[in-house]
């Protein structure tokens, strides 16, 4: 897919992503950054985002906006 992260790419990105647990189920952190990225490179607005909620993908990467206003 276009906007999808490979294997190589995720290799390189996971070891810097925290692995443990704090309180609250882990989400799927490829599929996140998936979603960011998507909007980052399509420039699509965050509404457009289908399957992971904006607010999940906005926390992950901007301690806890909702707006993507720190991206």
């Amino acid at each position: 897919m276009r906007y999808v992260l490979t294997d190589h790419e995720w290799a390189a990105i996971k070891p810097f992503l925290p692995n443990k647990p704090r309180g609250v189920p882990r989400v799927n952190d490829r599929r996140v950054l998936n979603g960011i990225f998507w909007v980052l490179r399509s420039g699509a607005p965050w509404r457009d985002l289908v399957h992971t909620p904006p607010a999940t993908i906005a926390s992950f990467a901007g301690g806890g906006r909702t707006s993507g206003a720190r991206l």
